[in-house]
């Protein structure tokens, strides 16, 4: 399983299910969230994760939008790292599918160590969402073809 995950050479070879990697390209999307973040973190931040700001001091608000809007810059770069991996090395799929359920569910974890007061929006479901879809994307990515067809 680690020369699955770290492959001795990183090429275009994808030894995994086809079907992972079509999951891969949906984590593009962490490209066009990671930018709105950075750009909208305010907005983003009360409507999306419901984070009610307006009860935070100014200060506050402030250390929280730049945590924020770093977080988005987290999102544009493993968006980026995706596209690379699918463009040009697909053999680290499985590397870049752990990478994003590391920073989603240590993300989680965190929330749970430090949570804050949120009121009911939709980023729960989506982050839930794209999480499964990670989880799913990384076991494909694992599971060999039984043919001697790989993937891409």
């Amino acid at each position: 399983m680690l020369e699955r995950l770290f492959p001795r050479v990183a090429d275009n070879h994808y030894p995994g299910q086809r079907v992972g990697l079509w999951l891969l390209w949906i984590m593009l999307l962490k490209i066009p969230m990671g930018v709105n973040v950075m750009l909208n973190a305010p907005q983003v931040a009360r409507t999306a994760d419901g984070v009610p700001l307006d009860t935070f001091g100014s200060a506050g608000a402030a250390a929280f939008l730049f945590a924020f809007a770093a977080w988005g810059l987290c999102q544009l770069v493993l968006g980026l790292l995706c596209l690379i991996v699918l463009l040009r090395y697909r053999s680290l799929a499985s590397l870049a599918f752990l990478a994003l359920l590391v920073e989603q569910f240590g993300r989680m974890a965190l929330r749970s160590y430090w949570p804050i007061e949120r009121i009911a929006a939709p980023g729960a479901a989506i982050n839930m969402a794209l999480a499964g879809i990670m989880l799913v994307g990384f076991l494909l990515s694992l599971w060999r073809p039984r043919s001697g067809s790989a993937g891409a």
